[in-house]
């Protein structure tokens, strides 16, 4: 039996508008189904998925964060640490998009327990290409747990 699948629920984590609407434009000429949210910093990710706020009180757990790492506030890898203590939410999977190519933030992401680090290129083609790659893998490829919360 063939079924429809779902819109994959992706929290990027991104305090720059711009990268976050071309991410939103990569999965959409990809092909790709996702129902998306913003948070601007770890701060507001971590409101998003306790639902600390009154604006997301129905917001569903995603099945994927992507997560930037050089941002004012708590930053990426403060997210992740966080976000990897909490025994409700360390599950989810998290994947790095971001501009630095500092090994010991590549390191450092995979001790806190990030599912996959991506460079974002300077070239928009070529960054729809490394989008398609990540959500062939994600939307396509691997089987994620329902989130039902």
């Amino acid at each position: 039996m063939n079924q429809t699948p779902r819109a994959l629920r992706i929290l990027m984590i991104e305090d720059e508008a711009g990268d976050a609407r071309l991410m939103q434009v990569a999965i959409r000429r990809n092909g790709f189904v996702a129902e998306t949210h913003e948070a601007h910093d770890g701060h507001e990710a971590l409101c998003f998925l306790r639902k600390q706020e009154p604006r997301w009180g129905g917001a569903m757990r995603p099945d994927l964060i992507l997560l930037d790492l050089k941002m004012p506030g708590q930053g990426g890898l403060e997210f992740l640490a966080v976000l990897k203590a909490d025994t409700e939410l360390r599950a989810i999977p998290v994947v790095v998009v971001t501009s630095s190519l500092l090994d010991a933030d590549v390191r450092a992401a995979y001790q806190l327990g990030a599912a996959g680090y991506l460079l974002k290129p300077a070239d928009l083609r070529e960054f729809i290409a490394k989008v398609r790659t990540l959500g062939e893998y994600w939307f396509n490829l691997v089987r994620l747990p329902h989130n039902a919360g």
